[in-house]
């Protein structure tokens, strides 16, 4: 907040976005991490949001003053405060201005009234979280709202994984089958079963259409296993495909170091599909898995409250 602050210290109008290209050499940042995104947003860039937020607190502060649509100036207070050379600004800096603090310690009847069930309960504890967080100046609330969503996902694929092993190979095959369905391959469940057979080592092998009118064939082979695949069981995948140039090989556990090796010698097209991959593929096509809960984040639609 201190070096966007110290920006507009000249007292002159900018638009926010241009403030991107002052502050990236002050963190010496290159373009590659001022490019960098968000893992659950790709076209939302971290850096021009941490900018964003630090841009919305100085406001809330009255700090800064917005001039019209995207455009800032310092104010009276804000001159005010860099005068006496602070060597960050935080949150906690900015308590000293009640009229920033109530804006997140005051509660609305709703949420006192929310609060007095256990999912209001739990809601209020997140908000508190939030605001500590918010008072040591860690990350961002869209940062925070990220990285929880990622340790949520994280866990998730650790339950899904463990139910896999669990079922019985033959679930197994099923569940395969699904997926690729899923992801448009295969024409419908029943085609893509008709082109398998169960092989009895608690995987299938078996011959896949690529697209829903069989332009072209994928041959599949599935391991449910604990331990990584080596060299030898892709050598004889490739051996089975019979002239077939397109190959997907799924585990439940990873390929080893000359497995990997061996794949970047073919001239076959083969794609691997380790546990990881396999259980984020199912949480994003919605097999094994059903939604909990969704939280809609909304934002101001300034075209609305543009007057002609």
């Amino acid at each position: 907040m201190l070096p966007l602050l110290q920006v507009f210290a000249d007292g002159q109008i900018r638009h926010i976005k241009d403030t991107e290209e002052s502050l990236a050499p002050i963190f010496k940042l290159g373009k590659e991490e001022i490019l960098q995104t968000y893992s659950i947003s790709n076209q939302r860039k971290i850096f021009f949001d941490r900018i964003g937020w630090a841009r919305t607190f100085l406001k809330k502060a009255y700090l800064l003053e917005q001039i019209e649509r995207g455009k800032y100036k310092i104010t009276k207070r804000g001159l005010e405060l860099l005068a006496t050379k602070p060597k960050e600004i935080t949150t906690k800096t900015l308590k000293q201005y009640s009229d920033f603090w109530d804006k997140f310690s005051k509660k609305t009847k709703t949420e006192t009234h929310q609060s007095q069930n256990l999912e209001g309960k739990l809601e209020e504890s997140l908000g508190e979280s939030l605001r500590q967080d918010l008072e040591e100046n860690v990350q961002t609330p869209d940062e925070l709202i990220e990285n929880s969503y990622l340790e949520i996902r994280s866990l998730l694929k650790s339950e899904v994984k463990d139910k896999i092993m669990s079922c019985s190979p033959q679930f197994f095959e099923k569940l395969v089958l699904e997926l690729l369905v899923k992801m448009g391959y295969g024409g419908d469940l029943d085609e893509a079963a008709e082109v398998t057979r169960y092989s009895g080592d608690g995987g299938i092998d078996g011959i896949i259409k690529e697209d829903r009118l069989g332009l072209d064939k994928i041959y599949i082979q599935a391991k449910r296993w604990q331990g990584n695949v080596g060299r030898p069981e892709l050598q004889n995948f490739v051996g089975a495909m019979s002239g077939t140039q397109k190959g997907v090989f799924i585990t439940t556990s990873g390929f080893n170091k000359n497995a990997l090796e061996y794949i970047k010698t073919r001239p076959e097209k083969i794609v691997l599909v380790d546990g990881d991959i396999l259980t984020n593929l199912m949480i994003d096509y919605d097999l094994g898995v059903s939604l909990k809960k969704a939280y809609l984040i909304k934002k101001v639609d300034n075209d609305y409250f543009e007057e002609i």
